[in-house]
């Protein structure tokens, strides 16, 4: 035996980026994260439907914490893995099958604590709103002071550039 094959292969070492704590990425953040290039980002959102952002007003991507983990995902298995594009979409077809039948069903009564609860946080901010309309309402509305665009001319100096 040769010594290259008594020896263990080195197992592949992922640092795993740390995603910062946010509710939307934008493009170019993600790009950074991944280390990829955003053209990149955006052939996967057309190979992956797992991969799907949501759009701003303006058509700006905007990418959520799990879209985030789902790229770095892809990136681990097409560029550290080896996996084709094909093989990575199956194997995360798996992934996501697999989570789905782990969800254990909730139990009695749950439901109704979540509704309970989504009810309050709903009545919170609905007295909150109102409470800001009244504000709002209590205050007449001022008009903008304007200001004169031109200063006048001095009546002694006819010329608009005085000696």
């Amino acid at each position: 035996m040769t010594p290259m094959a008594t020896q263990l292969s080195p197992k592949r070492v992922h640092e795993q980026p740390t995603i910062p704590d946010r509710l939307y990425f934008k493009i170019g953040d993600v790009a950074r994260i991944c280390k990829v290039e955003t053209y990149v980002l955006r052939f996967w959102e057309s190979q992956f439907p797992q991969l799907k952002p949501g759009k701003s007003g303006t058509g700006q991507r905007l990418y959520r914490r799990r879209d985030v983990e789902i790229a770095l995902e892809i990136k681990r298995l097409v560029h550290g893995e080896g996996y084709t594009l094909s093989g990575a979409r199956h194997a995360l077809g798996a992934v996501r099958r697999a989570e789905q039948q782990s969800r254990l069903p909730l139990a009695p009564g749950e439901p109704a604590k979540r509704l309970d609860k989504a009810a309050a946080i709903i009545g919170s901010a609905r007295a909150e709103l109102r409470e800001i309309a009244g504000l709002l309402a209590s205050h007449e509305p001022q008009m903008p002071r304007r200001r004169p665009r031109m200063t006048s001319l001095h009546a002694s100096t006819e010329s608009l550039f005085p000696s």
